[in-house]
């Protein structure tokens, strides 16, 4: 049991965050590092030096974090948290998602157009179905999307799918199954914390330290 749970550690280490004491497996949220001038810097790809300080990827818990000045606990220092810290994040997350998309395009791992994902979809080729949050409802609704929530991504928008597809605006998009597309699931998920309007976040307490 011992291995097992040290092998699942590496595999899928956790952390806690800091706004809400939850432990998650680290994919799910922010990474935040303390960087010159005191500053507290997004670390949106987890690679700045510099101990982690952790938050969930969901903007509730953000806002907590900077309102309760929580960043300078964690650091056990006096920190400058940006204002714009939460926009910040929220728009390198749409850069990290459009990169990903761009990428299995030019692998021929996704594929647009209404007619192309369709046919996607009814040959299983398609394991996510992506479609622009400010298109068409009606025209939306004629493509059904995966049952698995995390297979649909729904919070970019047509520009912005656009820019991932080198067109000006998207509406309809599929990725095939591959590592480029797991990555562009998991940045997703990211992303929709972040940028979701509602929800709210759990107090639970976590069990496990950092």
């Amino acid at each position: 049991m011992a291995r097992g749970g040290r092998k699942n550690e590496r595999e899928n280490p956790e952390r806690r965050c800091i706004a809400t004491g939850e432990v998650q497996p680290k994919g799910g949220m922010i990474r935040f590092v303390v960087g010159p001038e005191n500053k507290i810097y997004a670390d949106i790809s987890g690679k700045l030096p510099g101990r982690g300080i952790w938050v969930l990827s969901d903007r509730k818990a953000l806002a907590l974090a900077m309102k309760k000045g929580l960043f300078a606990r964690a650091a056990k220092q006096a920190v400058v948290v940006p204002e714009t810290l939460i926009e910040d994040i929220e728009a390198a997350l749409v850069r990290r998602l459009v990169d990903h998309i761009s990428l299995a395009r030019k692998a021929g791992r996704a594929v647009t157009g209404y007619e192309k994902v369709k046919g996607w979809l009814e040959t299983e080729r398609a394991s996510v179905l992506i479609q622009a949050s400010d298109g068409s409802e009606r025209g939306k609704s004629k493509l059904r999307p995966p049952h698995d929530r995390d297979l649909y991504i729904d919070m970019l928008t047509a520009h912005e799918l656009g820019m991932a597809f080198g067109r000006e605006i998207v509406i309809h998009g599929a990725l095939a199954t591959g590592g480029l597309t797991k990555s562009a699931v998991e940045e997703a998920k990211r992303l929709r914390g972040v940028r979701a309007n509602g929800g709210g976040i759990s107090t639970e307490k976590g069990t496990k330290t950092t």
